[in-house]
């Protein structure tokens, strides 16, 4: 009787220790459409450069005196935290927020070339792709956007979206970055 319950036991146990060593894969919530947009640069930008690569995008605007700033400082942090990224800031403000604009923007953030992306384009096309692209929510025009980050990964797929004013909204981005690129 007692062999039978101490093998009973190691067994839970063991099958305990397996379990906790497995994660379940992260959601897939969406493909990201493909696009077209004008980068800080100048350069036209499409989802293709970000092909192979994971990625994290936001939604901004250069002139906000909200959220953005934030943001814009978390993903410095991200870029800092998770070399193995690339980060795409699409401006909802596309009038205003030129090339040049993004440009100035971008190093004020210290955002790597060929890392970091800011990218601006058609203001309905830019909205639709928030919209019906990432799922973020109404982008009326109104300069009004979501305040989260959207991790993709290496096939263009959703894998997740980590709200900026969370305190541990980037802690668990970078921790997910990590995991897809182990994974992947």
């Amino acid at each position: 009787m007692k062999l039978r319950f101490l093998f009973r036991s190691l067994m839970a146990a063991a099958l305990w220790l397996v379990g906790c060593g497995r994660q379940e894969p992260l959601p897939v919530y969406s493909q990201v459409p493909d696009f077209s947009l004008t980068s800080e640069s100048g350069a036209p930008v499409g989802r293709q450069m970000f092909e192979g690569s994971i990625w994290v995008a936001d939604f901004i605007f250069t002139n906000c005196s909200g959220p953005c700033p934030r943001m814009s400082a978390l993903m410095r942090h991200v870029q800092a935290a998770a070399p193995e990224v690339k980060l795409a800031s699409f401006t909802v403000d596309p009038e205003r927020d030129t090339p040049e604009v993004l440009a100035q923007y971008a190093r004020r953030y210290h955002a790597q070339a060929g890392r970091w992306v800011f990218l601006t384009g058609e203001e309905a096309r830019i909205h639709q792709l928030a919209r019906e692209g990432f799922k973020l929510g109404s982008v009326d025009g109104s300069l009004t956007h979501s305040t989260r980050f959207v991790l993709v990964d290496i096939r263009g797929r959703i894998r997740g979206y980590y709200g900026t004013g969370e305190n541990d909204g980037v802690t668990r981005l970078v921790r997910d970055i990590r995991r897809l690129a182990r994974d992947e």
